[in-house]
């Protein structure tokens, strides 16, 4: 199973990621528990979660929020009606699964930083 075929379940990952700005504390903390998954290739977190969704929701959530932190986004800024972020929601996923069918082996915080880069035009 690959990445790409997680379409439905990482749909929210965009924006259920922190969208305000952190305390250093809270910006140190998401830092560390993204950490332990950036190893992930699209590849290899598809082997790992072996069918179980929401393991992949976790770690793109985990990235999505570093990526989001790391450029200071604010998704408000981007979208604000439910209609604006379900247009968000459907490019970022675009973007993710072809970040992925380009390349298995992609780091995949690359291919979500790249995936958020280009779903708000960055």
């Amino acid at each position: 199973m690959q990445l790409y075929h997680f379409k439905s379940t990482v749909c929210a990952a965009l924006l259920a990621a922190p969208t305000f700005a952190l305390a250093d504390e809270d910006a140190d903390q998401m830092v560390q528990d993204a950490l332990p998954v950036m190893h992930y290739t699209c590849a290899s977190i598809a082997e790992e979660a072996d069918g179980d969704e929401e393991f992949v929701v976790i770690v793109v959530r985990k990235m999505t929020a570093l990526s989001l932190h790391n450029r200071q986004i604010n998704i408000e800024d981007h979208a604000a009606t439910d209609e604006e972020k379900a247009q968000l929601r459907e490019a970022f996923i675009a973007a993710l699964s072809e970040g992925c069918a380009a390349d298995k082996n992609a780091l995949l915080g690359g291919v979500v930083d790249n995936a958020v880069k280009s779903t708000l035009g960055l």
